[in-house]
């Protein structure tokens, strides 16, 4: 059989092709499912976070932010440690981003708080002298679809199991469970409960009034979805 490969080079390299791809498989394939398996540490969003993410998608904050910190000293030290492809395990779209008209914020929850994004979101100008964001004043007055995100958390847990409702190991030995509410009226009563939490630290007195009244504003939403990026 080798004899005969040997004279008839376009199948001897057919046959050199097909094992070099059987191997690759072998060797990758394996290695690559067990890095995309979430890291310790990594829970799935809360109802509140997965809709201060739509809230992000809907205003394109990814079209000027990327979510992706490449092994670059340059990167590590500005932005904290690079990304690992398990961290993105419930992150449906992924936001990794290529381009950045504004820093990468893949680990943003770390040096931020809720009363820097308040204060940028309504004038970053203020915040950041020169930069060219625009304000989102709308965020302020704009009420949170809490129903879409509890859309999407029943979705996610049935058809890709994402754990909800069950515990999560964390990095210091212990667990934590992201809750799913097992109604549309519970979810929203979820989502209202941190929403009080994020504005507890928050100055915009027509935020904190709609709160209280069980509105939440989209920039309570986003808040809680920025503070999640650790």
């Amino acid at each position: 059989m080798f004899h005969w490969l040997e004279k008839n080079p376009f199948f001897f390299a057919l046959a050199v092709f097909a094992t070099i791809a059987f191997a690759g498989l072998i060797e990758i394939v394996p290695n690559f499912a067990a890095s995309s398996r979430p890291v310790i540490g990594t829970t799935p969003y809360s109802t509140l976070e997965l809709a201060g993410r739509h809230v992000y998608i809907k205003n394109s904050c990814n079209a000027c932010h990327s979510q992706l910190i490449r092994p670059f000293k340059s990167e590590t030290d500005r932005y904290g440690d690079y990304s690992l492809s398990g961290e993105y395990a419930y992150d449906r779209p992924f936001l990794w981003g290529s381009k950045r008209t504004g820093p990468d914020l893949m680990r943003v929850g770390n040096y931020r708080t809720t009363d820097w994004h308040e204060n940028h979101m309504w004038d970053p100008e203020k915040v950041v002298p020169g930069t060219i964001m625009p304000a989102y004043r709308w965020m302020f007055v704009n009420n949170t679809d809490v129903d879409t995100a509890y859309a999407e958390m029943i979705t996610v847990n049935k058809f890709f199991g994402v754990p909800y409702n069950e515990p999560v190991p964390m990095k210091d030995g212990s667990t934590k469970i992201i809750k799913m509410a097992d109604s549309l009226h519970d979810a929203r009563k979820d989502a209202l409960e941190e929403a009080r939490i994020i504005v507890k630290d928050m100055k915009n007195q027509d935020v904190i009034d709609a709160v209280e009244v069980g509105r939440i504003p989209e920039i309570v939403a986003l808040i809680a979805y920025m503070n999640s990026l650790k």
